[in-house]
């Protein structure tokens, strides 16, 4: 361990306390349905504390604060906002104020994706104070993510502060290894159009669910046909919700509804994915049933609308990146095991940064994947508190 990765170390073991009790104050705050205001003023608390020299809210609703003026540009990704809690009978415990249990953290978000938060905000006032953010501009970047993820940070390109960054670290949870792609994602739905009648004369009605049904069987069968990569894997593809629309339960369905999420790996296109689907749509139905990309204009919570499609190509850097080179690097300067870099089964931001805008980006963030959206939704303490330094220590290894 060198001089300079054991002054961070001292920092931060300095800090434990506080990066600790940040970490549980933003959990306890509900941020569900992208709805992170709250918990985004809890942050920008914690920046101005640390002097950061910019903090503010986007356009959007999302936290930004900023470190330094130098000519090259890094973003810490972390989005602040959770999923639901779901059935609340299912959790033993509160899911905001959270459990610790032999050194575990368990509570909504620990894993999902506050996690890095406390690491990203502190590892980056440690950097500057050490003098390891010469020449750099960094950000810590807040944002929503759950509903529609790659949103937040092409607003962050192209709408404010409009700064396309050279380098990425987006901190959904990779146990501490570094990560360097996943696979990408189109969504879609399919639209049955029927004719309404009274059960009682179903004769006299064209049933849209059934409509549906061999495109459903179809969508179940094709998996195995799907393409394959070494790397990122094998596709996938499920019905994720269906929507029926009826006069009453006692009528023939007019409109039925099938939404699709299709994983893409490397060497599939957008085109060939969507002709699987319409490859499924029969014949004779052809006129009734039409198929369509997904495409989000919600609103944010301070009324934002940012209309985008929800594709989202796959993507990978290759072991030998300087990114990725310079994040196995920090791991070893801080006395992690020796590993090799690995892949996010799940989707991130990364999906904008990476495989739109062609970013370099790179994932490293306590926790487990499989935790997320669970009850038990966790994380590691002492990782929590260890990531800091390597969000500390990475900028300075950047070649």
């Amino acid at each position: 361990m060198t001089d300079k990765s054991k002054e961070i170390q001292k920092r931060v073991e300095g800090s434990r306390e506080d990066i600790i009790e940040f970490m549980r104050d933003i959990v306890a705050i509900p941020s569900m349905d992208s709805k992170i205001g709250e918990v985004g003023e809890r942050v920008q608390a914690e920046m101005k504390k640390l002097g950061f020299d910019e903090v503010r809210f986007d356009k959007m609703g999302n936290t930004i604060g900023r470190i330094g003026n130098g000519k090259r540009v890094m973003v810490y990704d972390s989005h602040i906002d959770t999923v639901g809690i779901g059935d609340p009978s299912s959790w033993q415990w509160d899911p905001f104020k959270g459990k610790v249990e032999d050194g575990i953290f368990y509570a909504r978000g620990a894993c999902d994706e506050k996690n890095s938060t406390p690491g990203m905000i502190y590892g980056l006032a440690i950097a500057r104070d050490l003098g390891l953010l010469d020449g750099w501009t960094v950000y810590y970047f807040g944002n929503m993510e759950e509903w529609c993820d790659g949103i937040a940070p092409n607003t962050f390109v192209e709408v404010d502060p409009q700064i396309k960054p050279d380098f990425v670290v987006i901190g959904e949870p990779t146990k501490m290894l570094v990560y360097r792609g996943h696979k990408g994602r189109l969504e879609m739905k399919v639209t049955a159009k029927g004719k309404s009648a009274h059960a009682a004369s179903n004769h006299l009605g064209d049933n849209a669910i059934y409509k549906l049904l061999p495109i459903i069987a179809g969508i179940r069968d094709l998996e195995p046909k799907l393409g394959d990569h070494e790397f990122l894997g094998h596709g996938k593809i499920t019905v994720s919700d269906m929507h029926v629309k009826t006069p009453s339960i006692n009528a023939v369905p007019d409109e039925a509804i099938i939404y699709i999420d299709r994983r893409m790996t490397f060497g599939e296109t957008k085109e060939a994915v969507k002709k699987q689907v319409e490859d499924l749509i029969p014949a004779e139905f052809k006129d009734t049933v039409k198929l369509e990309e997904l495409f989000y204009d919600e609103p944010s919570y301070t009324g934002f609308v940012f209309p985008v499609d929800k594709y989202f190509p796959a993507w990978a850097y290759e072991e030998n990146h300087p990114l990725v080179q310079a994040g196995q690097e920090a791991r070893t300067m801080i006395g992690l095991p020796e590993a090799k870099p690995g892949k996010w089964n799940f989707s991130t931001n990364g999906i904008y940064w990476a495989g739109k805008a062609g970013i370099p980006s790179i994932g490293f963030g306590p926790g487990d994947e499989e935790t997320a959206h669970t009850v038990n939704d966790s994380v590691s303490l002492d990782d929590v508190v260890k990531a800091t330094e390597f969000y500390a220590i990475l900028p300075s290894l950047i070649k």
